[in-house]
């Protein structure tokens, strides 16, 4: 039973009390024993402990009866809630990603090794953390990306690659095909030779894991490669825009002006080869130019 019908319900009883005959607001009381079983909260906020409570002193002994009835039946449920609660609380959890047991001195101290050929097999690296062989496989996935070139410690990179893999999970709503695509995303662009500071961002936390697994392929450049796609799109642009002899027609466009279907277009690659190429419209009729990807 929700709120709002208890409330209904627990309104009803206190107006019938006085009003109604004695086996009708008894009739009331027992089928309210029989179908509500409110918790504590539920009980504070329709006020249905307070109303049927004050039931237990009511003048009719029959009705007061069975509010005794319905009040111990109520505490009774809470009584098992609570404990139940307790129970949950004490009882073991599985190991936590984001804070795992004291690291030993080899997983706390600087990698010593070669940074390029780092891989958590080699470093020894525990992956049973979530209980999902799939989960982790992708924290060992991103260990490898995160710990490529890197001289941090094991239990650093271990963690971060931990809460990175977490984020991911709440982000996409667990293992979801999406999650997978974005965690081998993020593996490719991390071991990039030319963007090695993705990964030392990752690791200092400047950039934090929640906003690392959403950021898109161009956010995810470096520096210089973002520099050298805005050159090559600017210089696509300019070549784009030199006038051509004939253009296509296409009756498929409309222009949004002049709602007319007669549009030229023409298309280039303005952007690195592995985006869509741009197109080039102007309407024969008003003039007016756009273009999309």
């Amino acid at each position: 039973m929700d709120d709002r019908e208890l409330t209904q319900r627990i309104k009803a009883l206190a107006k019938a009390v006085g009003n109604e005959p004695t086996a009708t607001v008894v009739k009331m009381m027992e089928d309210l024993k029989k179908d509500a079983s409110p918790t504590e909260e539920q009980l504070r906020s329709t006020k249905a402990g307070i109303t049927v409570g004050r039931l237990r002193t009511n003048g009719d002994r029959e009705i007061a009866r069975v509010a005794g009835e319905i009040v111990q039946k109520w505490k009774k449920n809470v009584d098992a809630a609570k404990d139940a609660k307790r129970k949950k609380d004490l009882a073991p959890t599985p190991k936590s990603l984001s804070s795992p047991g004291p690291p030993s001195s080899s997983f706390s101290k600087p990698y010593e090794g070669d940074p390029e050929k780092r891989h958590f097999k080699t470093d020894k690296v525990e992956l049973s953390r979530t209980g999902s062989q799939t989960r982790d496989n992708s924290i060992g996935l991103l260990y490898n990306g995160l710990a490529y070139r890197a001289t941090e410690s094991i239990e650093e990179v271990l963690s971060r690659a931990a809460e990175v893999e977490q984020a991911a999970f709440k982000a996409f709503k667990g293992e979801t095909q999406e999650y997978r695509i974005k965690l081998r995303s993020l593996f490719t662009v991390l071991k990039r030779k030319d963007n090695r500071m993705l990964s030392r961002r990752v690791l200092k936390g400047e950039i934090p894991a929640d906003r690392f697994v959403k950021m898109t392929e161009k956010e995810l450049a470096s520096d210089e490669q973002r520099a050298k796609d805005a050159e090559l799109e600017k210089e696509n642009m300019k070549k784009a825009q030199v006038p051509m002899a004939e253009k296509s027609i296409s009756d498929a466009l409309k222009c949004g002006k002049c709602g007319q279907r007669k549009v030229s277009y023409s298309q280039a690659q303005t952007r690195s080869a592995d985006e869509p190429m741009t197109t080039f419209c102007e309407c024969t009729v008003c003039g007016n130019r756009w273009k999309f990807s």
